[in-house]
């Protein structure tokens, strides 16, 4: 199983001292202090006017770490593709697979908050058909052999070619799924699948059950399946009192950030995102002693890699880490990355064994 380096940006606290420009600079040393540890991937979250997080361009920062990592793999986590013409997005994203020397995992979804959405024109509402036709499109582009022509409900166009391609021949592509549809559209086109733990046990059971969901739609398509991943919160303590801080930062995160950023009321919610609701009623009642490996590692190393013994017997390839989460300074954060490394990951194969700390 694989790890990787995971950040959403999150800055949307009250009283916040850290300014933006300072959180995307941390972020970008981040993600080289993962390329020097071993990590497999760096996964940079998009999010626009710091309703949640504060990096918008996640293209951008992973051009910057192309040139300046080793074997690292470069991911949006994720392009909120219907907010994009996904023209544009296919050769953005190409162009970054040629100059990274293919090291490009591509993945999208739709996003969940509306005001992401207004200031740049998209349809919210519309935007799980926006999304898949989106996702259909960008597949096209990158499997085909010369132009291409669409006429679509939502996109319509005639002989266009991706120029550069993408190295990748196919391109490695995962859809970000809260949902079924979203399961069911990366099983479609073949693509891998990123999850989030408690959203999975929400809305399928478990990670066994969202996989399940996924092979057995491939198996419907006529696909293989391709990797699965989840994401995950992480904190390490020791004590009580190291403990009680992170639970109460992981809280704190839920509030302050999340809550405000999903569709909360059952009334006004697109009906695609009335799964989303329950998920924010849930949130609202959270309490730290809540907590547990549903969404969050936090424990010991032991106690971590106990947690992620159980997510490998689930099927998953890769775990990517959200270690600077709710506050978390920068040094913290780089302890973190460097301990994991060092007391959990040794406790799985995969290729950090092949790329230890340099």
């Amino acid at each position: 199983m694989e790890f990787g380096y995971f950040t959403l940006s999150d800055n949307h606290y009250a009283n916040n001292p850290r300014t933006p420009n300072q959180f995307v600079a941390d972020i970008l040393a981040e993600a080289l202090y993962a390329d020097e540890l071993g990590y497999h991937s760096a996964w940079i979250g998009e999010h626009h006017f710091s309703t949640l997080g504060v990096n918008s361009c996640p293209e951008l920062l992973l051009s910057y770490l192309a040139a300046r990592s080793k074997t690292i793999r470069l991911a949006p986590a994720v392009t909120v593709l219907p907010i994009h013409h996904p023209i544009r997005v296919a050769e953005q994203w190409a162009t970054l697979d040629l100059i990274s020397g293919g090291r490009v995992d591509f993945a999208s979804g739709r996003g969940y908050d509306e005001r992401e959405y207004i200031p740049l024109g998209g349809d919210f509402r519309n935007n799980q058909e926006i999304f898949e036709e989106g996702m259909e499109i960008v597949h096209k582009l990158w499997s085909a052999d010369g132009p291409i022509s669409h006429k679509g409900k939502h996109y319509q166009f005639e002989d266009v070619q991706v120029t550069p391609m993408p190295v990748q021949r196919p391109m490695s592509m995962y859809v970000a799924s809260f949902s079924k549809p979203s399961i069911e559209l990366a099983a479609r086109l073949g693509s891998g699948l990123i999850v989030a733990p408690f959203a999975a046990a929400m809305t399928f059971g478990g990670l066994g059950d969202a996989r399940k969901l996924y092979q057995d739609t491939c198996a419907v398509h006529g696909k293989t399946p391709k990797r699965m991943m989840c994401s995950y919160f992480i904190h390490f303590c020791d004590d009580e009192a190291s403990e009680a801080a992170a639970r109460d930062r992981q809280i704190r995160y839920y509030k302050e950030c999340v809550i405000p950023a999903l569709p909360g009321d059952r009334a006004t919610a697109p009906k695609s995102y009335l799964y989303m609701v329950d998920m924010v009623e849930r949130l609202h009642k959270a309490q730290p002693k809540d907590l547990n490996s549903n969404a969050v590692l936090l424990g010991t190393s032991a106690q971590i890699t106990e947690a992620l013994k159980k997510v490998e017997a689930a099927g998953m390839d890769e775990v990517i880490l959200y270690f600077n989460v709710g506050m978390k300074n920068h040094q913290q954060t780089k302890d973190e990355m460097a301990r994991f490394m060092t007391e959990v990951a040794p406790h799985f194969e995969g290729k950090h064994k092949l790329h230890p700390a340099r």
